[in-house]
């Protein structure tokens, strides 16, 4: 049976290098693409035609979402890995002593906690098909309690906050399906998260990528959830 991954986020940056690498390894790659425009998707697409489709996907619309898991839904009966990789940062100034801006704040939690909430809903029972049966949520340093530091970004630290919360529950509800969850803290990236390729960073996404893929198909216990950065150090919640 064909292995089959799932990639939101897909166009560029982290999500980018993990459909290289999936493909690399021998799946068949839905890359969810927001950005229509940016070339490295469609060139990769090129070069892979027959193992790696493109799905229009705004994780934060549902009707999209739903879209998306038809099309996987048609062409394959199963889902293998699931990695919620898009994610925004809208607030990175954000501070108790500015006003802070609802509309920004709404839209960080519907893209980075609903979004991933929306994804994995549309395609669980594919995924209790699948072999490898992983669900991968891209999460970040920002969402720990334990240690934080932080004393800005708000809703971006909130909504990563809540997507380990949802990491949690989601491998309480599946353990019995045999499905491993596993939160990641992808380190501190060359990405456009900011909107520009952060060249200040130190970790290229090929590096993360692969780190994060060997970690994922790593034979660990299916007694709790996993919060780890992508070289496998634990992390506290």
């Amino acid at each position: 049976m064909e292995r089959v991954a799932y990639v939101t986020g897909a166009d560029r940056g982290l999500g980018r290098a993990l459909t290289q690498a999936l493909l690399d390894r021998g799946y068949h790659v839905y890359a969810g693409s927001h950005r229509p425009g940016w070339p490295e998707l469609p060139a990769l697409a090129a070069q892979h035609p027959q193992h790696l489709t493109i799905l229009p996907l705004d994780v934060s619309n549902r009707a999209s979402v739903q879209e998306a898991a038809a099309r996987i839904r048609e062409q394959h009966g199963h889902l293998d890995l699931l990695i919620n990789n898009a994610a925004i940062l809208t607030d990175r100034s954000g501070d108790i002593f500015q006003e802070q801006v609802e509309d920004d704040l709404l839209r960080l939690h519907r893209t980075n906690t609903l979004g991933p909430l929306f994804v994995t809903e549309s395609v669980v029972d594919l995924l209790t098909r699948g072999t490898d049966r992983r669900l991968v949520f891209i999460s970040s340093e920002a969402g720990q309690l334990h240690g934080q530091q932080r004393t800005r970004e708000y809703g971006y630290a909130m909504s990563k906050a809540a997507l380990n919360m949802l990491a949690v529950l989601l491998q309480n509800r599946l353990r019995p399906e045999g499905v491993k969850v596993l939160a990641f803290h992808p380190g501190y990236m060359k990405t456009y998260m900011l909107g520009h390729l952060n060249t200040e960073a130190h970790i290229e996404p090929e590096v993360a990528a692969d780190g994060l893929l060997q970690q994922t198909f790593r034979e660990h216990l299916l007694d709790g959830p996993i919060f780890m950065d992508y070289t496998g150090q634990l992390m506290d919640w």
